[in-house]
């Protein structure tokens, strides 16, 4: 069954998130994995003249695309860090908006020859509903990248997760996690001609990987 997700609260979570981690002197930059300068980057967007980026967080990633020419778009469910990464990264075009991801994009009239998700939306939403609001937006011949960290062996599905510690008040979200083959079937299922996800090992051995999913209409 479905979890039972309370935006609201998942608002008032990630607005937290957006106080203690954007940095108004950083620069745009743009990578799939957690590792600063690893493993592949724009290039597995082809090269698109428009992107949505699904849960946006600090707009780096939009503002590295928006100077290579790219009409950005980005949508985050945070108020506070829409309102600092719009300012910061409005001179270069980027044009970013406030909204529950599936709403968003329910209503959505615009196409775009790329969508994607860098520990974002796409990790923070069920598949079985975002994928075919995703395939919609995307123009024919488009594509959706997303990565996020691998799921843990045997721990699959919605996973609950705390904000910081486990003394404060609660806060949590959840995430969806689910093996490779599994990923591939969610996108086949909605409607994409084809999807390919693979684990990309992190720079040293034994740290954690990134689970990097790809498809096309």
């Amino acid at each position: 069954m479905p979890v039972p997700h309370d935006i609201p609260a998942e608002t008032e979570l990630w607005d937290t998130y957006a106080a203690s981690v954007f940095d108004a002197a950083a620069e745009p930059s743009f990578s799939w994995t957690q590792y600063a300068g690893h493993g592949p980057g724009p290039e597995l967007l082809g090269a698109p003249g428009s992107v949505l980026e699904i849960g946006c967080g600090t707009g780096r990633a939009l503002a590295h695309l928006a100077q290579q020419g790219v009409k950005a778009t980005g949508v985050d469910l945070s108020p506070r860090m829409v309102e600092l990464a719009g300012q910061r990264w409005a001179p270069l075009g980027v044009r970013i908006e406030q909204a529950e991801v599936l709403d968003w994009l329910a209503a959505a009239q615009a196409h775009y020859d790329a969508v994607y998700s860098i520990f974002g939306a796409a990790w923070f939403t069920d598949p079985s509903r975002l994928f075919p609001l995703v395939r919609e937006r995307l123009s024919p011949g488009g594509k959706f990248v997303f990565s996020q960290p691998p799921a843990i062996p045997g721990a699959y599905g919605p996973q609950g997760m705390y904000k910081g510690g486990f003394a404060d008040r609660a806060m949590f979200t959840y995430r969806y996690s689910y093996k490779p083959a599994v990923w591939e079937r969610h996108l086949l299922r909605a409607g994409f001609t084809t999807a390919t996800a693979v684990i990309v090992d992190a720079p040293k051995n034994g740290y954690i990987g990134t689970l990097l999913v790809s498809a096309r209409t």
